[in-house]
Order: C-alpha cells, then sequence, then structure tokens
C-alpha cells in the first residue's frame, strides 16, 4: 500500500510568507484584515474590508517579463508560494525529478487573474478590442494556475485543475493524494490561490453575506459568533508538496505529516445554501479512508467563514460526527477568506500547529451563537494539545464539500 507524506509547504498569506512569522500573528491574535481604499468609491458595494497578501518579492531573474507574461497576480503568487514550497521539500533544484513525468500538480483558484476577465468584459462592453494580447487569456483562463505551475518549474506529469472556489486548495490536495495513491505519481504540488478583488467581494455582498463593519476591521470576522455579519475576502496562495513515502525516505526527504484521508462529496440541493447532512457524510468519507474511527480525531479546522447559513450547517454537522467534546478553530478570522487558497493555507497551518502542539484560538468569538452547535470552540489564548490526527474542512458554492485528515510524523 503507497502511503503519501507532505515533505514541502509554503505559501503567501496576509499574516506573512513564513511560519515564525505567522505564528507570531496567530499569537497575538490579531487578524490582518484592513480596510481597502480603493473599494470605497465603488457604488452600492456595502463592504470595503479585506485582507491583502503580505509584501513578497518575485526575484526579476526568475520571474523576468517572458516567464510572467502569462500570467497574472494570481498566477504569481501560485508559483512564488510552490517556489517557496519546493524548496523546503529541497526539490527546487531537482530538474530530473521534476521533469520526469512523474511530477505533476494539482491546484486551482476560483477564477483566472480578474484585470485580464475585465479586458474581456470590456471589449464586450465598447465593442472595441483594446488592451488584449495573445497572452490575455492565458491569465482569464480558469486553469492558469496550475498551467503556469507547470510550465514554470517543468513539470511533465498529470495536470488536475481544481476551480471550485472555496475547495480549490482542498480538492487540490486531496486529488494530488489520489494519484500518488494509485501510483499515478510520486510527486505532486498540491494548493491554490486567490488574487485580491472587489469582484469576490461583490459577489458576497449581492448574497447579504459580506461583513459590512468598516469601521472596525479588526473586530471581523467572526466565525461561529452570535454577533457576526458576515465573512471577510482574503488573498494569498498555498503550496504543499506531497510525495510517496518510500520516494520520500530514499531522497533523506524530511516529512511534516502524512495524509491519510480524503472525502467529497456535493449537496446536490442548492447552489449556496449548505447541507449539515451532507457535510457531515463527507467527514465520515474521510474517515473511511483513513480507517480512523470518529474518536481518533484531536481536532478539527472549520471552514468557519463567519456566514449565518455556513456557521450553523458546519457546526451541527462536525457535531454530528464527532460530538461536542471536539475542540474546533477557524483561521479565517484571521486572513479572511482566501477563497480558492483557503484549503492549502489552512491544511499548512493546521499541521504547523498540530506539530507545535498548540493550536491558535477563533479571534473574535466571544459569544458562541446559540443556534451553533454545542463544541468546544478554541478561544482565549490558545490551546495546547498533543495531536497524531487531526481533520481539516471546506465547503463551498454548489455545495461541494471536502475533508482532509492528516497524521503527524516525528
Amino acid at each position: 500500500m503507497r502511503r503519501v507524506v507532505i515533505t514541502g509547504m509554503g505559501g503567501i498569506t496576509p499574516l506573512g510568507i513564513d511560519w515564525p512569522d505567522i505564528e507570531r500573528h496567530l499569537r497575538s491574535r490579531r487578524n490582518a484584515v484592513r480596510a481597502i481604499a480603493d473599494w470605497q468609491g465603488i457604488q452600492g458595494l456595502n463592504t470595503c474590508l479585506g485582507a491583502p497578501a503580505a509584501d513578497f518579492e518575485a526575484p526579476p531573474e526568475r520571474y523576468t517579463r517572458k516567464a510572467t507574461r502569462s500570467m497574472g497576480r494570481v498566477a504569481i503568487l501560485a508559483c512564488r508560494a510552490t517556489e517557496f514550497a519546493l524548496a523546503d521539500a529541497g526539490l527546487l533544484h531537482e530538474q530530473g525529478l521534476l521533469r520526469s513525468g512523474r511530477a505533476g500538480v494539482s491546484y486551482g483558484s476560483s477564477a483566472g487573474a480578474m484585470d485580464a476577465i475585465a479586458d474581456f468584459g470590456r471589449m464586450m462592453d465598447t465593442r472595441v478590442v483594446d488592451g488584449l494580447s495573445a497572452n490575455s487569456y492565458i491569465r482569464m483562463m480558469g486553469h492558469t494556475t496550475p498551467v503556469n505551475i507547470a510550465v514554470f518549474f517543468g513539470l511533465q506529469g498529470r495536470v488536475h485543475t481544481t476551480s471550485s472556489a472555496c475547495t480549490s486548495g482542498s480538492q487540490g490536495i486531496g486529488y494530488a493524494y489520489e494519484s500518488i495513491l494509485h501510483n499515478h505519481a510520486d510527486i505532486m504540488i498540491a494548493g491554490g490561490a486567490e488574487d485580491l478583488a472587489a469582484s469576490y467581494a461583490a459577489v458576497f455582498d449581492t448574497l447579504y453575506a459580506a461583513s459590512t463593519r468598516n469601521d472596525a476591521p479588526r473586530l471581523t470576522p467572526r466565525p461561529f459568533d452570535r454577533d457576526r455579519d458576515g465573512l471577510v475576502i482574503g488573498e494569498g496562495a498555498g503550496t504543499l508538496v506531497l510525495e510517496e513515502y518510500e520516494h520520500a525516505k530514499a531522497r533523506g526527504a524530511r516529512a511534516y505529516a502524512e495524509v491519510i484521508g480524503y472525502g467529497t462529496n456535493c449537496d446536490g440541493a442548492h447552489v449556496t445554501q449548505p447541507r449539515a447532512d451532507t457535510m457531515a457524510t463527507a467527514m465520515r468519507l474521510a474517515l473511511d479512508s483513513a480507517n480512523l474511527p470518529p474518536e481518533a480525531i484531536a481536532y478539527v479546522n472549520a471552514h468557519g467563514t463567519a456566514t449565518d447559513l455556513g456557521d450553523i450547517a458546519e457546526s451541527h454537522a462536525t457535531c454530528e460526527v464527532f460530538g461536542s467534546r471536539m475542540p474546533i478553530g477557524s483561521l479565517k478570522s484571521y486572513m479572511g477568506h482566501t477563497l480558492g487558497a483557503s484549503g492549502a493555507l489552512e491544511a499548512w497551518f493546521s499541521i504547523a500547529m498540530q506539530r507545535l502542539g498548540w493550536f491558535a484560538p477563533t479571534v473574535n468569538l466571544e459569544h458562541v451563537d446559540p443556534r451553533c452547535a454545542e463544541l468546544d470552540y478554541i478561544t482565549g489564548a490558545g490551546r495546547n494539545l498533543e495531536c497524531e490526527y487531526i481533520m481539516s474542512n471546506n465547503f463551498a458554492f454548489g455545495g461541494i464539500n471536502t475533508s482532509l485528515i492528516f497524521r503527524c510524523l516525528p
């Protein structure tokens, strides 16, 4: 039986671009949300809140004009996060392995670069082809992140495109796991990315699901809190390097964790109204995949968006599977909802916290909504926990549900 381990992790987040900075941010219990000045002038947009990615460098000697002409910001985020993860795995300069045909990519975002999409929209509106180039579509297309990663790093294995909004990153990890498990690859680059755009904020604003606490950005979002008023859009990219265990062992690679379970399904009922029963089924599918009982899981990283329907359904699904004893937290309280990046960033953070033996609290959670299920919501200064197995869950528009289980390795 093939085993799948994580040998590299990296990303670009609103909290920083390396784990020590991110940990300090988590321990400070301050989020990265702020008012975006440019959005304040958009008529009819009620929210101006966002969590931009931390500043990062794309070295010009590698990110040349030729190399980046097919990349919008979302693809640059994805490639730079992948560069960090490959370096962490000791694979960045292993061109023989990356070009072997046994290394692939499973990655996604909600959409392509928003500026490129706007260029095509402007053409349809003005009836003038202006500002478009041969690379405009490559920057706009839904699979711009995995394709640009494959080209930038010379990957010649399989490509999975996971453009499924809030589950793009978690499905990327799940399909990468299955690719290695079933011997279609030895190495898979997995994750997701999203750039910050007012259009994403407008999506949730029109659904009355975006926070409008514009004058107090540090106090929102508030997952599971009775006083929450919606989510906040974030930005970033997260990449995990998944590798077959014996392959990693043979090259002397360090393994952070083992991916031992993955479950995914669909509500099949409504595009924007989540269902607790099918969320619970996704968690049970992951447990069955891992051959574990619910009692083995010691912590659940919640999707935890701070939306009314989402928080209530997710909490009841989690309680149905694990009971009220389960420690649970939401990392979106720190960096907003990074959409396509969220599943990958939250997996990275969860694994890092698992190895640390400390789990961050959900900030701004002061009074649990009585409509949410009874669970052990982590608040205050966080929680010290020794966990062999943890679960990370994500749920997307379209009723797409994902659940991942990680085993900590020494």
